[in-house]
């Protein structure tokens, strides 16, 4: 079981999505814990102020060290254990490494930003500084989700069919082959033979093909950094010879 902590000026974002379908059986069913905080409960003053206007003047307001210290620190003392993931544009892009690498944690808080960004010194806070990609979204709270998701479906029993998870995109650092289902053919459109042929073998093959030309295709950058089997770089081979006769 892990726990998601969400330190967040919107906790109503956050719930509502992780009452449905796959995630909201795994709360039910106790594989997942979700718990919202906000941010305002360790704000000072009449008005729980949690941002100001930046030194050195400039257009909108920054948030303040203070409360998210004094949350994190109350948080940690709870959640010894706990990974703290700050979420921000300028961090680490979070990829499927990272969700499988952060499923075996027992409890991770995510802190969701926003205004015009954070006090410098908020940083050091965190255990790590995580975005979703070279864009700015309003908030943290969605990026938060989406990692969320993307973390909890790894866990054992998540997602019921133990290897579900194992042939997605990016888990092997490939791009997952082509699906399909009933009826074979469809607006002239067939299903590939093989995969009704019923010979699991040449279905490897034929699936272990197809990852490597979809991400041969799609994206290249991604084969740099890989260790293929020399079966697999054979194979790669052919897929770039055919596609250098076609060009």
């Amino acid at each position: 079981m892990i726990r998601f902590h969400v330190l967040t000026l919107f906790p109503e974002m956050i719930d509502a999505p992780f009452r449905a379908s796959i995630l909201g059986k795994a709360r039910e069913r106790g594989q997942i814990e979700l718990l919202t905080h906000q941010l305002r409960d360790w704000a000072e003053g009449r008005h729980q102020v949690t941002d100001d206007a930046p030194y050195g003047g400039g257009d909108g307001m920054v948030m303040k060290v203070e409360p998210v210290s004094r949350a994190l620190a109350e948080l940690r003392s709870a959640n010894p254990a706990a990974k703290v993931l700050l979420m921000s544009p300028q961090g680490k892009p979070f990829d499927q490494q990272d969700a499988r690498r952060l499923s075996d944690k027992s409890d991770l808080i995510f802190v969701c930003g926003r205004y015009e960004g954070y006090d410098e010194r908020i940083r050091p806070l965190a255990d790590e500084e995580l975005s979703l990609g070279n864009f700015v979204l309003t908030g943290g709270e969605l990026a938060a989700m989406a990692m969320i998701d993307a973390i909890a479906r790894l866990i054992p029993g998540v997602l019921g069919a133990a290897g579900s998870a194992e042939t997605d995109s990016f888990s092997d650092g490939l791009l997952e082959y082509p699906q399909y289902t009933r009826p074979a053919e469809f607006a002239g459109h067939r299903v590939p033979d093989v995969l009704l042929s019923g010979n699991h073998q040449a279905i490897a093959r034929w699936r272990r093909r197809e990852q490597l030309r979809r991400t041969l295709v799609r994206r290249p950058e991604m084969l740099t950094s890989l260790q293929l089997s020399v079966e697999d770089q054979c194979l790669l081979q052919e897929l770039r010879n055919q596609q250098e006769e076609r060009e």
